[in-house]
């Protein structure tokens, strides 16, 4: 019987070396699953690491949106301030000639008056800010919603940027107040001429917009040629102009 019981305690052993073994296959079958897509995840991360460098110098190496107004090889000192960096001066006397040292922005190539490139060089300019200068060296935004034929002559906020080829101190992009001078496409000639021949029927007042004056001298055939007179005279002189406030062409 001692015998018997001994037998069968070996076997029990051997029945729970053999689950020890296969739950020890199992765990290490599932941490090989595991391991897998971990080992993938990180081959991937190294694949995106190596090729960051490369999206880098693509971007380096992309095009500096100024460099649409630099014309290439083209002489420094006329290049547009856009494609150089100058050293401001600001103690310059007002009005009078002043020299600045510019250089050109990277990517630009410019050239000398003896054909030679080069990056360092001076601008002669006239010491003066951007909002005083000459109207025709800066365009300015138009207003279609003032009067130009009043009294006093109405004003609008305009926002004015200076030309390419214009050096000058401050902001290139200013404010100012600029009179109402917009035009509506009438024509001065055209109006008077309507006036003079047609006047009595009220074609000069309708031409101009002026619908009400005209049918006023439509029906009262012209206020009796009274009317048509004054209108010749006023509008010979532009006192009458366009209905919109606009001026004449």
């Amino acid at each position: 019987a001692a015998l018997r019981a001994l037998s069968g305690l070996c076997r029990a052993a051997l029945v729970l070396a053999q689950l020890c073994g296969l739950s020890g296959r199992v765990g290490s079958l599932m941490t090989t699953k595991h391991s897998q897509p971990q080992s993938a995840f990180a081959q991937s991360l190294t694949s995106t690491s190596t090729n960051a460098p490369y999206f880098k110098a693509a971007e380096s190496t992309e095009i500096p949106s100024y460099m649409i107004k630099c014309p290439s090889n083209g002489l420094c000192s006329r290049l547009p301030p856009d494609c150089v960096t100058c050293n401001t001066n600001y103690s310059c006397v007002y009005g009078k000639p002043a020299t600045f040292d510019c250089k050109v922005k990277p990517h630009v190539h410019c050239v000398d008056e003896n054909n030679h490139e080069q990056e360092n060089f001076t601008v002669n300019m006239t010491c003066q800010f951007c909002w005083q200068l000459a109207p025709a060296d800066y365009v300015c935004t138009n207003s279609t919603s003032c009067m130009t034929v009043s009294c006093p002559r109405q004003r609008y906020n305009a926002t004015c940027t200076v030309r390419d080829h214009i050096h000058c101190l401050g902001n290139r992009v200013f404010p100012k107040m600029l009179y109402c001078n917009w035009t509506g496409g009438y024509k001065w000639s055209t109006a008077l001429v309507l006036s003079i021949t047609l006047g009595g029927f009220g074609a000069d007042r309708f031409y101009l917009g002026q619908w009400r004056e005209g049918l006023g001298k439509l029906f009262s055939f012209g206020g009796l040629g009274i009317w048509t007179l004054i209108d010749v005279l006023l509008i010979s002189v532009g006192y009458v102009g366009p209905a919109d406030g606009s001026l004449y062409i």
